[in-house]
């Protein structure tokens, strides 16, 4: 365990090393966010620096830890990196269109499903029994992994906010494996906190005012690790094993559920980009930058002990925790205007209650 624990903290160190030799590859390439209507950024900066964290974490479990790792699967694992990565560079250097990055996000995740051999295969739900997936495994594995990739890259909107969100949720992520998967599973741990340190390396370079973006090379290779190693703890699907990746990925899954409900309503594509995500009213509402990625920093804390909770819950314990968390969630979207100021039922419903019992004291007391 001490030896994992100094190559770990080695990980962290290659990271942060290997982060201003990118900055200066992404130069040469033409890896570079010029200012527009939509970034944040007042002047032209380097993206890809998720190739760092790539670099860093595959040296360190080909090289470090190599001994940790079983050999096939991890095969399966590195080929779909590679191409995730080779799809984000492509897209720094040249801008993919949405219908090409997806390509590459699937094609990747039919290495993962096919030669990893990670997938989910069997759902058991309360009172109605275990049921084979078949070949609904492949499409439902699919969908996992291109529904988080996209949230993950959804997100990295300011300096250091998906790296941050990405290593508290993977951090939550490795505990959850090492405590509650199998004991043959821990290697996942080791591999979920090389990652992690990977991510803290490259933090500093990456934090407000930050040097270098993670690009869609970053965001892409984060969220699509982040689905696959969430994977490995969903081969038999129960309520409890579904919902804690779902809430450990919290903040960037409900920034992507209400940005399509948010363009569904205002009739415009789901792929069309806008100003409106969680970062965007959080600033809108006067909140400086780095304050904008603490507190979302803060709500991703709140997320992660939140997971934390459900191993230790019922059933019906984990069904009313999902229950007040989705009524919090839904009280704390519309009290910032996410899908728009205008669209605000909880809010309006609890309003009314508020002035009905106003105008009827006597009737309440009685």
């Amino acid at each position: 365990m001490f030896s994992i624990i100094v190559k770990l903290f080695l990980t962290m160190i290659i990271a942060a090393l290997i982060t201003p030799f990118v900055r200066k590859l992404a130069f040469v390439l033409g890896a570079v966010d010029n200012p527009n209507a939509r970034r944040v950024n007042k002047k032209p900066m380097p993206t890809m620096g998720g190739l760092a964290i790539f670099i860093a974490f595959n040296f360190s479990v080909f090289i470090l830890l190599r001994d940790q790792f079983p050999s096939h699967e991890l095969f399966g694992i590195t080929l779909g990196e590679c191409i995730i990565i080779l799809t984000g560079m492509i897209d720094d250097i040249r801008e993919l269109s949405p219908k090409m990055k997806m390509l590459g996000i699937i094609i990747a995740g039919l290495v993962i499903y096919f030669l990893a051999g990670i997938r989910m295969n069997i759902v058991s739900l309360p009172g109605l029994g275990t049921f084979q997936l078949g070949w609904l495994s492949l499409p439902i594995t699919l969908f996992w992994i291109m529904a988080i990739t996209n949230a993950v890259n959804l997100i990295d909107g300011l300096d250091g906010l998906a790296t941050g969100v990405s290593i508290i949720a993977l951090f939550t992520m490795g505990v959850m494996a090492y405590f509650f998967l199998a004991v043959a599973n821990t290697y996942v741990s080791i591999l979920i906190f090389t990652l992690v340190a990977a991510l803290i390396g490259f933090l500093p370079h990456n934090f407000h005012p930050a040097k270098i973006f993670l690009g869609d090379t970053g965001a892409l290779f984060i969220g699509f690790m982040i689905a696959v190693l969430s994977l490995k703890g969903l081969k038999n699907v129960t309520f409890i094993s579904l919902i804690i990746p779902v809430i450990i990925l919290g903040v960037p899954i409900t920034d992507t559920v209400y940005a399509m409900l948010r363009r569904i309503l205002n009739k415009r594509p789901i792929s069309e980009a806008d100003k409106h995500h969680l970062h965007h009213r959080l600033m809108q509402l006067g909140l400086s930058h780095r304050q904008t990625v603490l507190v979302i920093y803060g709500l991703a804390l709140i997320f992660a002990f939140i997971a934390l909770i459900y191993p230790l819950s019922t059933l019906i314990g984990g069904i009313l925790l999902t229950i007040g968390v989705l009524f919090g969630l839904e009280l704390f979207v519309e009290s910032i205007g996410l899908v728009g100021e205008d669209r605000q039922p909880l809010l309006h419903l609890i309003q009314r209650v508020v002035h009905k019992m106003e105008r009827h004291p006597g009737d309440h007391e009685e």
